[in-house]
């Protein structure tokens, strides 16, 4: 077991465009100094921890690219043709964060030959949610960490149940058009890239402050929230407004942010989703939507929400855990949500993909 460190492992999606990676969203810009392009493998570091990507898709292609070109010992659990991809060629970033070329990287489609891990990236699907609890057990130390950045505000009981509520830390990511191109080459849009993570009972843990210190060494923006629950209402008003409209009109942010009605569309879904946060409890503040409702008109105009890119590629959509979520909890809490549950309504019977 790596002590005092992180070993990052990267984990591969089932298909190289679409099921694992979280969608975009976000509140803040950062312009990262650039990076070398070539990054070199290095032997591991005694004070680096082991961190696995579940899963190398748009989201962790991204972060664990950094995290690996810092000089963590980095693995990703990847199958198909993009695990032949890393094995063969190793991982290709481009960003306006500076790209990187990763010659040599770990990857596998058993996490059991990884080992124990420090910290485990949990970027799935919602509907992946079990079936990737169950493949990184083997994973599961005493004090690892599994940081869940899953679209979505869903308790995670059910990665709590299999993998123990003690190894669950809570999660979010902003970060826009984050793919996977091609086996081997994952891509991201513009410069937003935050990573937001914390303990359920807002404690500042060792493992969280270690974890910290390692994103910071690579570059990345990231914070160790003491209120992680609050900052996911947060992002998740934003995703879940801009993922239900933009696939509902299937157009880009900056087509909605063009139309004076497709604009205020997509305000109502976020102030929707601030009411029902306020009947759970969680303030995100009166001035929310004037604060945040004009935020998609702040990046790249071709930014398009994952689901939209789901929807148009006939994959899965994790509809029910976004506007239907806040549908269900609008009508739990009698809060009016008319623009989400016209959201689920015009893509419920996408919701399931089309037919292979």
């Amino acid at each position: 077991m790596v002590q005092h460190g992180c070993d990052v492992r990267f984990v591969p999606k089932a298909d190289i465009n679409g099921g694992f990676g979280p969608a975009l969203s976000g509140d803040s810009f950062l312009r990262y100094l650039s990076m070398s392009s070539i990054w070199k493998p290095q032997r591991v570091r005694a004070h680096t921890m082991k961190i696995v990507m579940m899963a190398a898709g748009g989201v962790g292609g991204y972060y664990g690219a950094r995290l690996a070109a810092a000089g963590e010992d980095v693995h990703f659990i990847a199958r198909g043709a993009h695990l032949a991809a890393l094995r063969s060629n190793g991982l290709k970033l481009i960003s306006a964060n500076g790209d990187l070329r990763l010659r040599s990287v770990r990857a596998t489609d058993d996490p059991a030959t990884i080992g124990t891990a420090n910290v485990v990236i949990f970027a799935v699907k919602q509907y992946d949610t079990e079936a990737a609890a169950k493949l990184i057990a083997p994973l599961i130390g005493h004090e690892t960490a599994v940081i869940s950045i899953q679209n979505g505000i869903d308790p995670q009981e059910k990665l709590k149940t299999i993998i123990g509520r003690e190894h669950v830390m809570g999660g979010t990511t902003y970060i826009t058009g984050a793919k996977v191109i091609s086996p081997g080459v994952n891509t991201h849009t513009g410069s937003i890239a935050r990573l937001i993570f914390g303990e359920y009972d807002g404690t500042i843990s060792m493992r969280g402050e270690r974890f910290l210190g390692a994103c910071k060494k690579a570059g990345i923006d990231a914070v160790l929230s003491t209120n992680i629950v609050k900052e996911m209402w947060a992002k998740f008003a934003l995703l879940s407004a801009f993922s239900g409209v933009s696939s509902m009109l299937r157009k880009t942010a900056g087509s909605i942010m063009s139309d004076p009605d497709s604009r205020k569309l997509l305000r109502n879904a976020i102030a929707e989703t601030v009411a029902v946060a306020k009947a759970k409890e969680i303030e995100l503040g009166d001035d929310y939507v004037a604060k945040h409702g004009d935020f998609y008109g702040s990046i790249p105009p071709d930014t398009k929400s994952s689901m939209l890119m789901d929807l148009e590629n006939g994959r899965r959509l994790e509809l029910n855990w976004l506007s239907g979520a806040v549908a269900q909890f609008g009508e739990e809490l009698g809060v009016p949500t008319p623009t989400h549950h016209a959201i689920y309504g015009a893509l419920r019977l996408a919701a399931e993909g089309r037919p292979v």
